[in-house]
C-alpha cells in the first residue's frame, strides 16, 4: 500500500513495510511541517489584483502551513488570500499591505474574515474546512484600537500606570489597600445631568477635591477656594474671583481694598477672625454697601469671627447677610 497524506498539513502517512531506508528522511520532514504549523513564520507577498492562494503541497513545507502570516504587497482592489477548502487550521495573520482595499482571508467556496480598508492590524482567524472565521482575538493588545465596542468581562487593572494618549498622562490612578469607598460615574437621559458619585459600603461618604499648590478649583471658569486665607496687612487685598470664600486674621486696626476680579451677580463670603490681643477696627471700601448704610463694629476678640456675604451688582458689593459673633470651633 502507497503512503497517503494528512487532511491538512499535508503529512506523509508511510504504510507498513513501504519507503523501506526512506523513514528517517521522510519523518524528518514531517518534523519540519509540525513545526511549520506550530511555530512558522512566512511574509506572503499579494497580487496587486488577485491576492493569493495558499499552497498545501504533499509531504513538503508550503506557505499555507505556517502559523503567522504577514500579508505584503501593494493592492489596487479588495484581493482574497484563499485556504483551499477541506483545510482546518489555525493562523495569526498581519495585514502589511498598502493599499486602502479589503483582504478576506477565506476558503476557496465559503466565507472568510475580512480586513478592512483602513485595518492593518492582526487578526487570529481559523479555518473549519469550509469557512474562514475571524475569532475575535487579536494577535496583541496594540490590536485592539481594531474592536471599536470593546467590552471589559471584569475589573480592568492599570497595574499602576496612567491612562493618556500614549505619550502624555491624562489620568492617573492610587489604590488604597483595603479600600471599602469609590468614585460611581453615571450619564443621564435628555433633561438630567450626569452624576459623579462617592459610593461604598461606609454609611457616611464625602468628596476630597485637593489642589496643588496654591492652585484654587474652579466651577464654570469661576474660581472656588474653600479655605482661601487673606493677607494681613494695613490693607487687606482680595481677589473676588481667585477666593469668593475667604477669611482673614486680623492683627491690627486695618483696610478692606475693593475685591478685584468680580463678576456681576457674584457672591462672595469673608469670615473677620480677630488676635487675641484686642478689639480691631476694620475700615471698608466704599464700594461695599452694607444693609444699614453704616459697616458694622466688629466684635470683640476671643473664639468669635465676624461672617459677611456680598453680592456684586457690577458696582457695588451689597450686604446681603452677616453673623456677627459667630463662635468659632
Amino acid at each position: 500500500m502507497a503512503s497517503s497524506y494528512s487532511a491538512d498539513l499535508k503529512l506523509e502517512l508511510m504504510a507498513t513495510g513501504e519507503k523501506a531506508g526512506q523513514w528517517g528522511d521522510i519523518t524528518n520532514t514531517n518534523l519540519v511541517i509540525l513545526q511549520q504549523a506550530i511555530a512558522g513564520y512566512e511574509a506572503v507577498a499579494l497580487n496587486a489584483t488577485t491576492g493569493a492562494t495558499l499552497t498545501f503541497t504533499n509531504g513538503t513545507t508550503s506557505n499555507g502551513k505556517n502559523a503567522v502570516l504577514n500579508l505584503t504587497g501593494t493592492i489596487t482592489t479588495s484581493v482574497n488570500v484563499v485556504v483551499p477548502d477541506g483545510i482546518e487550521k489555525t493562523y495569526i495573520i498581519k495585514n502589511s499591505t498598502s493599499g486602502a482595499h479589503d483582504v478576506v482571508v477565506k476558503t476557496l467556496s465559503g466565507t472568510g474574515a475580512t480586513f478592512d480598508t483602513t485595518n492593518k492590524g492582526t487578526k487570529i482567524v481559523y479555518s473549519d474546512g469550509t469557512n474562514v472565521v475571524d475569532s475575535g482575538l487579536t494577535a496583541g493588545i496594540t490590536a485592539v484600537v481594531e474592536d471599536t465596542t470593546p467590552q471589559l468581562g471584569g475589573q480592568l487593572d492599570v497595574n499602576g500606570n496612567a491612562i493618556g494618549d500614549g505619550t502624555l498622562e491624562l489620568l492617573k490612578f492610587s489604590e488604597t489597600g483595603a479600600a471599602v469607598n469609590e468614585f460611581t460615574v453615571a450619564n443621564a437621559a435628555t433633561g438630567n445631568n450626569p452624576t459623579l458619585s462617592a459610593t461604598g459600603d461606609d454609611t457616611n461618604i464625602g468628596i476630597d477635591l485637593t489642589t496643588k499648590g496654591t492652585g484654587f478649583i474652579k466651577f464654570n471658569d469661576a474660581a472656588y477656594n474653600p479655605e482661601a486665607t487673606l493677607t494681613d496687612g494695613a490693607t487687606i487685598s482680595w481677589d473676588a474671583q481667585a477666593e469668593p470664600v475667604a477669611k482673614v486674621t486680623l492683627a491690627g486696626n486695618r483696610t478692606m481694598a475693593a475685591p478685584t476680579n468680580g463678576a456681576t451677580g457674584q457672591f462672595v463670603s469673608l469670615l473677620v477672625i480677630q488676635d487675641g490681643t484686642g478689639t480691631r477696627t476694620l475700615t471698608w471700601n466704599a464700594v461695599y454697601e452694607f444693609a444699614s448704610d453704616t459697616a458694622p463694629t466688629l466684635t470683640a476678640t476671643g473664639n468669635l469671627g465676624d461672617l459677611f456675604v456680598f453680592r456684586y451688582n457690577g458696582s457695588k458689593w451689597l450686604e446681603v447677610g452677616r453673623n456677627l459673633a459667630l463662635t468659632l470651633s
